[in-house]
């Protein structure tokens, strides 16, 4: 943290406790979005009698609506602005988290079961019928989580284009960006364990008091936000120092002659006309799927391939270490930093140059499956430097939309690309199951691995490449820096 002097008095560091909102927001989102991966193995499959397919249609819908639902939500954000724009995601998504709880009392009702025990021991074509209407209602909760959750990234990057200069604004995504991966270091160690905890204490089948313990964070979470935040100009914990620091490059930038065409804003159909815009979204769409991918099938990659139940020790264990691993992403965002103290180069070429370092790292994941036939800490090692390489990639591809476009249409931009992002995610999560349940009931074979096994290193070969293609791409499409300037004329 900086104690940068200006003449007008000490900095103060308000901006970083606003990072840690985000951070903490982040974190509550990645941890609502993983209680489904981690309790529907062991918990709620046996249950309403689900396949991967059953799994990989509810995460993938949850995708598709995450997808389109960003197009929106970056909208409302840029609409509302980022306090009102970060109470309505999270607000929504806490919701949605909780009404998952309430899935397999729905489908009881519906179909006329008195209690878990009778769909459980259910057969034939009963059993389908409860796969089929429980898959519905899950649908039902996942797309209003993935509504709410669709706001935290543009909100969040929004914030840091409002709380940070553009020299500074990788390292603090990278710093809130972290909470994705905090989140998923958490989740393994406690929402199995409160499922389990719950269901010894016969509350329902334990899986149910998991979503409600998890999605009540966020109603938290907005209390706070209430309190803390202000735009940095009004913000009277905001010293005149520190406000001179944000706003050190509007030295640099030619400004408006009044505050209303300081107003002036990007429409949808303006901001698809930019390259600038195609690069962001295609880049998200190349490589999102790839860590959306980790984090809704290592749980039962580990339980299909290496025979962990989710609540076992060794399964926390090795996700545990996984997502400690890719808690090293935390210094992703520093490396364009670097790379601009050391050559002068400008943000977009020194963003590409450590992004196109990061992109070499998912290549090991052509390994992960192979030594994994010597020990399963060697894909979950892999994986977890995968993981980091995403995290570090992902907060530099956002900090891009801050270095080219004005503050007034950043969360729409990066609304887009989470739509792009969103649709890969759907891709692969929907693949995925069809692709496993096939290569079990066939027992498909695939570079000397069969069945499942198979199946995950098809995966694997996949998100391995998705970085390097999708930096050439971005590279193609905006090969040097071109900022957006947009015409305030009346």
């Amino acid at each position: 943290m900086s104690t940068y002097m200006n003449g007008k008095g000490t900095m103060t560091n308000y901006r970083w406790l606003i990072c840690t909102m985000l951070f903490f927001a982040t974190t509550v989102n990645y941890m609502d979005r993983q209680v489904l991966s981690l309790t529907w193995k062991d918990f709620i499959a046996p249950e309403f009698h689900w396949t991967d397919s059953h799994y990989g249609n509810i995460a993938a819908i949850f995708s598709l609506v995450y997808a389109i639902a960003n197009v929106f939500a970056g909208r409302l954000v840029d609409w509302l602005g980022t306090k009102k724009g970060y109470l309505w995601a999270i607000g929504v998504w806490s919701a949605g988290a909780c009404l998952h709880a309430f899935c397999g009392w729905a489908t009881e009702h519906t179909l006329g079961i008195h209690n878990a025990h009778e769909m459980i021991s259910a057969t034939g074509a009963l059993a389908s019928t409860i796969a089929i209407t429980s898959t519905y209602y899950f649908i039902a909760a996942r797309i209003i989580l993935g509504v709410g959750e669709a706001g935290n990234f543009p909100a969040a990057i929004k914030v840091t284009a409002e709380y940070f200069p553009k020299k500074d604004r990788a390292f603090a995504t990278s710093i809130f960006n972290a909470g994705a991966t905090a989140g998923a270091l958490i989740a393994p160690l406690t929402i199995p364990s409160l499922a389990r905890y719950f269901q010894q204490m016969g509350i329902g089948n334990g899986w149910e008091m998991a979503f409600v313990v998890i999605g009540g964070l966020g109603f938290v979470w907005m209390g706070l936000w209430l309190f803390i935040y202000k735009k940095p100009h009004e913000n009277p914990h905001v010293s005149t120092a520190e406000l001179d620091y944000i706003q050190q490059d509007k030295k640099y930038e030619p400004q408006p002659a009044t505050p209303a065409q300081e107003e002036k804003k990007l429409t949808f159909l303006q901001c698809l006309k930019y390259r600038q815009t195609w690069a962001f979204a295609l880049g998200k769409f190349m490589t999102d799927g790839v860590w959306w991918f980790f984090l809704f099938w290592v749980p039962a990659y580990i339980s299909d391939v290496y025979g962990f139940a989710s609540d076992s020790f060794t399964a926390q264990m090795l996700i545990f270490v996984l997502y400690a691993i890719t808690m090293l992403s935390i210094y992703g965002g520093k490396l364009p930093t670097i790379i601009i103290n050391n050559t002068g180069l400008n943000p977009y070429a020194a963003r590409m140059r450590a992004m196109f370092v990061f992109a070499l790292f998912p290549l090991l994941a052509l390994f992960a499956q192979p030594l994994g036939a010597y020990s399963y800490w060697f894909p979950v090692i892999i994986i977890g430097i995968a993981g980091a390489a995403h995290q570090s990639w992902s907060a530099n591809i956002y900090s891009v939309v801050g270095d080219m476009f004005p503050n007034s249409a950043v969360a729409t931009i990066t609304g887009l690309g989470g739509m792009a992002g969103g649709v890969s995610s759907f891709l692969i999560n929907m693949g995925s199951g069809k692709l496993f349940d096939y290569a079990a009931q066939t027992q498909m074979s695939f570079m000397g691995f069969q069945g499942k096994p198979a199946g995950y290193f098809i995966i694997f070969c996949i998100c391995s490449v998705a970085y390097l293609l999708g930096w050439c791409v971005m590279k193609a499409l905006v090969p040097r820096y071109k900022p957006i300037v947009v015409d305030r004329r009346a």
